[in-house]
């Protein structure tokens, strides 16, 4: 078993396969990936869980309309998000479960089972309005005048009138709000953390936890009766404890009781990762997580949220195809707020990537390289060590990224303001010891600001690194300009 006290265990949501990914998850994954990495060079042992949401009526619905079985049509997109781990540069000790996965499918079987033996679910008739966008049930007031979902505009709603079990929810208010006032950090931000402590308070209500098997056959089955399969949430939900084993491997005790668990997530799924998801593991017996991560949501333009259902969506493949995995990840870190909503538009991101990284850290790390060989400086000595800044790990601890990475690059804005000052370029010609001196500090900086950057940019900080223990020139500039 592992050092209990330094365990970190992390997870994304689980994207649902109906479509091509997009550059709102892979900025959920990149995150997700940036603190796995981090965590990892602070020394702990690190769980880091992403994967696909494989069931429900959009899924079995999308399948139908292209005429192909629901199977093959899960396992194609899977492959893509599947994909999206090497795209992005995301450390390869990710775990990625699919809910399709045979023992993620006993999980949930045995994680319904116990919530049933603790007197949790009941079946009963009922009639309910239903967005298939949303996977969710959705009452009168959370609907716009024209009684659409305002989240999936023009996609009816649907009227579901059938018998199926229920979990009850309406036990756990008092339980959430008692482990919110005992757990103040435990959604970030804050003003998240007041959403969903204000809708608890409202009072909840039991919400249907299946669907008849012969309107919904894509689904999980339910325990001992063949009729009904799992709701998707309930179902999906379960994989943050199914990835580790539970309820037999030792991971789950190592990560899970020992190792804070956090999870990622989009605005849009609040709900289901505070509250609803809190009271289903106070159902079954199981400890809480540890904490929550909001994201905002990725707009396009005019605002709109990015959304497969809309069709405004930027194909992460796309972007790195033409700029390369750092370069994204450089946007999705810097350039997207950590909690709020931010607009993505190519002509957006082009901008930064030239004056950032083109012009920026591509253009420094050049010329500082091409200086130190061309002038016969040396510097075996260096250590590499990240910036010593505690606003930085101040930052990382409470998930502010954006942050980080302004603080990265307000050093390495900092370091082009000193070559310029300096000019070591000029100074070499009347005082080599003085343009040798600064040089060697400028590559002191750099060397750490490569360091700082290993979470971050991964490839660009490996490249810098590289450059400066070999003391070689760039033989092409880190990152081409793009007019």
């Amino acid at each position: 078993m592992t050092e209990k006290n330094k365990n970190f265990y992390i997870t994304t949501t689980l994207p649902y396969v109906n479509a091509d990914p997009h550059v709102g998850f892979a900025m959920e994954f990149v995150r997700a990936d940036v603190i796995a990495r981090w965590k990892k060079s602070q020394g702990y042992n690190v769980f880091f869980n992403t994967g696909t949401d494989e069931h429900g009526q959009k899924l079995f619905t999308a399948a139908e309309k292209e005429g192909v079985d629901v199977q093959d049509y899960v396992d194609g997109y899977a492959e893509k998000f599947r994909g999206l781990k090497d795209l992005l540069g995301i450390t390869q000790d990710v775990h990625f479960i699919r809910t399709t996965d045979e023992n993620h499918i006993k999980a949930a079987q045995t994680f319904w089972r116990l919530c049933n033996q603790n007197g949790y679910i009941y079946k009963k008739t009922y009639q309910a309005k239903y967005c298939v966008g949303c996977e969710l049930e959705k009452t009168d007031s959370e609907l716009d005048d024209d009684g659409e979902c305002p989240i999936h505009k023009g996609r009816p709603i649907e009227l579901i009138d059938e018998e199926n079990y229920f979990f009850k929810w309406s036990a756990f208010q008092k339980p959430l709000l008692a482990f919110y006032e005992e757990n103040p950090n435990f959604v970030i931000p804050d003003f998240r953390f007041n959403e969903i402590k204000a809708f608890v308070e409202r009072g909840l209500e039991d919400f249907s936890i299946s669907r008849l098997k012969s309107k919904m056959s894509w689904g999980i089955p339910v325990p001992d009766d063949e009729d009904q399969v799992m709701y998707v949430w309930f179902d999906a939900l379960v994989n943050y404890i199914s990835t580790l084993g539970w309820p037999t491997e030792s991971e789950f005790k190592d990560f899970w009781i020992y190792g804070t668990p956090t999870q990622y997530c989009g605005k849009d799924n609040l709900r289901q990762q505070s509250a609803m998801w809190q009271s289903m593991l106070m159902a079954a017996g199981i400890s809480n997580s540890h904490k929550i991560i909001v994201d905002g949501f990725i707009t396009g333009d005019g605002g709109i949220k990015m959304s497969k259902s809309i069709g405004n969506v930027i194909n992460p493949y796309d972007v790195v195809s033409g700029y390369g995995t750092d370069a994204l990840r450089f946007f999705l870190l810097k350039e997207v707020s950590s909690f709020e909503d931010s607009p993505f538009t190519m002509d957006r991101f082009k901008a930064s990537y030239n004056a950032n990284l083109a012009n920026g850290l591509g253009n420094l790390t050049s010329r500082l390289l091409n200086m130190t060989v061309s002038y016969g400086v040396s510097f075996d000595h260096i250590t590499f060590e990240p910036l010593a800044n505690d606003e930085i790990e101040k930052a990382y601890n409470e998930f502010d990224i954006a942050k980080v990475m302004n603080i990265v690059w307000a050093e390495i804005n900092g370091l082009d303001k000193f070559i310029q000052e300096t000019e070591p370029f000029k100074t070499i010609k009347t005082n080599e010891v003085k343009a040798h001196s600064d040089l060697k500090y400028a590559i002191l900086r750099l060397s750490h600001i490569a360091t700082t950057l290993a979470p971050l940019l991964p490839e660009t900080s490996e490249k810098i690194i590289s450059l400066i223990k070999e003391n070689k020139k760039p033989e092409q500039p880190l990152f081409l300009r793009k007019e």
